[in-house]
C-alpha cells in the first residue's frame, strides 16, 4: 500500500457517522499525513487521530506508521497547500497528495490549479 497525504477540505456541513467512515477509510487506505481545512476541521483532524488509534488497537506503532493529522480553520487554502507541498513531512516518504473536496459543488480545476501553484 502506498502511503499518502491527505488534504480534506470541508465545504459542506457532515455528518458525524459520515466523518467518521471517511476518517477510517483514509487511515486504512494509508494516509499517514492529514490536513484539515475548512468547516469542521478540528473534528475531522479529532477523527482522523481516533480512527488511528483504532486502527493501531490503541498500541504503539512505528514512527514510519504513524498518522499525523493538522487542523488549518485560521489559515487561507493556499497557505494549506504550500505547507503540504513544501513543509508537510513524515518519518515515510509521502509522494502522492490526495485532496478529498466536501462540497455541495465541485471545482475540481480551480483546486487542481491552486494547488499545482503553491
Amino acid at each position: 500500500m502506498t502511503a499518502f497525504k491527505a488534504i480534506v477540505m470541508v465545504e459542506a456541513e457532515v455528518p458525524e457517522t459520515t466523518r467518521w467512515d471517511v476518517s477510517r477509510w483514509l487511515v486504512e487506505s494509508g494516509c499517514k499525513y492529514a490536513l484539515a481545512w475548512g468547516g469542521q476541521c478540528e473534528a475531522w483532524r479529532e477523527s482522523i487521530d481516533d480512527a488511528a488509534l483504532e486502527a493501531a488497537d490503541y498500541e504503539d506503532v512505528p514512527e514510519e506508521e504513524q498518522v499525523m493529522a493538522t487542523a488549518h480553520d485560521d489559515e487561507d487554502l493556499s497557505e494549506v497547500f504550500w505547507f503540504a507541498k513544501h513543509r508537510a513531512s513524515h518519518a515515510r516518504e509521502l509522494h502522492e497528495t490526495l485532496i478529498l473536496h466536501i462540497a455541495e459543488a465541485p471545482r475540481r480545476d480551480e483546486i487542481e490549479a491552486e494547488f499545482r501553484d503553491a
